[in-house]
């Protein structure tokens, strides 16, 4: 019944979120944490390419992993453009294996927060932690619904190059207090003339976690020395609901 992550999602994704383009800032700060960075960097949730893209372009080594063919189609072309060839990989990121370990990997603005299972979500700080060198840096942003309500409905239009035209609606479904996860249900409709000529319907759920929670999952697994930042500022205290936290974690052994 629903995609994931397909063709008119991508085509949103791309337009609204181009290469290079910084959400509040992460890009910039990513560069700044990984400037010390020698080895092979790993993107968990590369997506299109908006984030690695710039990574590539400033020097680092970096692969990417996602889930979503179409998604991974997109960043491939975008690279192929550029000059660009990563290592791109398909796959889920709570059952990866890659024959690479790592010195950092980032899942930046969020994305972790997109694997809806808990128990999904923690085999991949497993699979995270395995494919880290002794020394290596986890390096993932947290988001909270801060602003969430049930039931509100938003709509968007995108007026593509070509004279087509994307509608998204989405409508807010289910906040489970209990586990921890919201779940939306986005609907794109794809028209050219006045016709519809494509659509695709999302279901879009969103885990999050306590600050002190993550951080006690993080040291389940192994992971030593963790910071906490909020606002893209290395360790700035977080203050409010409405910001994006960003943990940092090292494999030391």
């Amino acid at each position: 019944m629903f995609s994931y992550y397909s063709t008119l999602c991508t085509e949103v994704y791309d337009f609204t979120k181009p290469v290079g383009y910084s959400l509040d800032g992460d890009i910039e700060y990513y560069q700044e944490r990984l400037k010390t960075c020698q080895g092979r960097i790993l993107e968990a949730g590369v997506g299109s390419g908006r984030f690695i893209i710039p990574l590539l372009e400033a020097g680092y080594t970096v692969d990417g992993i996602d889930y979503s063919p179409e998604m991974l189609d997109s960043c491939r072309k975008r690279c192929e453009e550029r000059g660009l060839t990563p290592n791109l990989y398909e796959g889920k990121l709570q059952e990866f294996s890659l024959p690479i370990n790592y010195e950092a990997i980032i899942i930046p603005t969020g994305s972790f927060c997109l694997i809806e299972k808990r128990e999904d979500s923690l085999e991949a700080l497993k699979s995270f932690y395995k494919h880290l060198v002794p020394g290596g840096r986890l390096i993932v942003d947290l988001q909270f619904p801060h602003a969430w309500k049930t039931g509100s409905i938003s709509t968007s239009t995108f007026s593509l190059p070509n004279g087509d035209g994307i509608t998204m609606e989405s409508k807010s479904i289910e906040m489970n207090w209990l586990n921890q996860f919201t779940v939306s249900y986005i609907k794109y409709e794809k028209w050219r003339q006045g016709k519809l000529i494509q659509s695709e319907l999302q279901r879009f759920a969103l885990r999050w976690y306590g600050i002190e929670e993550f951080k006690l999952i993080l040291e389940s697994i192994g992971f030593t020395d963790i910071t906490c930042s909020a606002d893209y500022v290395y360790q700035k205290q977080p203050s409010s609901a409405g910001q994006i936290i960003t943990f940092e974690a090292v494999r030391k052994y």
